[in-house]
């Protein structure tokens, strides 16, 4: 009878494994944060770490080899009093190619706008559509906004559903006292973030996203050749989306992610390739147009 109980035991902590979304590693640091015990900030660890990867985000049955890749470092830079921290949150998300070992970065964002509160031991609460704490709130708006860059990156406009999600996060901030939720916090925020991807003028960076992982880099393994012609179609996306809108605030979190991996994917490019791609990038990162000059030397 025990070993009847610990084979259904074993089966169905299996299938909650399956049912999950996310492999999300998780660290928390607080290097200038003095006379504070360490293990609050591990049983915050712990205590995120959990939320994100033992949660339930949707009604996807995912198997493990399915998992969302993504990473939370939190910084925790000061102590404003015994429950409450104010730091930075630095997500980053990650999505396999096909048929290769290499992953490419959807997401690499530092959010500087983080207060939050936290009782060591206390169960973290979430439910949608309620603002419950600014901690559970910002880690389930990244959930969302993970999930559909995911899923944008495998479908055309795959993602709608999980931005909604997020989206219904920052309406029940509206009245939240942290920073970061609201459109006049700032240009660069969660607000501005999801408004980016839901706003139907900017559905070309959400093509971008589709054609360039699925049609360009997942080809790559197979034809090289095929794939970067597609790389190189997506971005007039970006192109247009810069000459109507340069200064938005989506268009330079994807050329922070892609930026690298840009230069390297023209490594073995044609010569007209190569100055085509240098030429588009140099004008809508304008900034960074020295770092495209690696295209044209390789």
């Amino acid at each position: 009878m025990k070993r009847l109980l610990f084979v259904f035991m074993v089966m169905t902590f299996a299938l909650h494994l399956k049912a999950q979304e996310f492999i999300c590693n998780v660290q928390v640091t607080a290097p200038t944060v003095e006379g504070t015990d360490r293990r609050v900030f591990e049983a915050l660890q712990e205590a995120i770490f959990d939320f994100m990867n033992n949660r339930k985000w949707s009604n996807l049955n995912m198997k493990m080899e399915e998992r969302i890749e993504c990473t939370m470092v939190l910084t925790v830079r000061e102590r404003i009093s015994s429950e409450e921290y104010k730091g930075t949150l630095n997500v980053v998300l990650r999505r396999p190619i096909f048929n290769s070992s290499y992953n490419s970065v959807l997401l690499n964002y530092v959010d500087d706008n983080f207060q939050f509160r936290y009782i060591e031991n206390q169960p973290m609460d979430y439910s949608d559509n309620t603002f419950n704490s600014n901690l559970t709130s910002v880690l389930a708006f990244y959930a969302y906004i993970f999930l559909g860059l995911d899923f944008d990156s495998f479908s055309p406009l795959g993602g709608e559903p999980f931005y909604q999600a997020a989206e219904a996060i920052v309406n029940s901030a509206q009245n939240a006292n942290e920073r970061g939720w609201k459109a006049f916090d700032g240009t660069k925020n969660r607000y501005w973030l999801v408004e980016n991807l839901r706003n139907t003028a900017y559905k070309p960076m959400r093509q971008f996203i589709y054609e360039y992982h699925r049609l360009g880099l997942d080809v790559m393994s197979e034809k090289p050749d095929d794939g970067r012609a597609v790389i190189s179609n997506s971005l007039t996306y970006l192109e247009r989306m810069y000459r109507d809108r340069p200064g938005m605030f989506l268009l330079q979190l994807v050329l922070e992610a892609k930026r690298d991996e840009i230069i390297q994917v023209y490594s073995q490019g044609s010569p007209q390739e190569k100055t085509k791609a240098a030429n588009t990038m140099r004008e809508i990162d304008p900034a960074n147009s020295s770092s495209y000059e690696k295209i044209i030397r390789r």
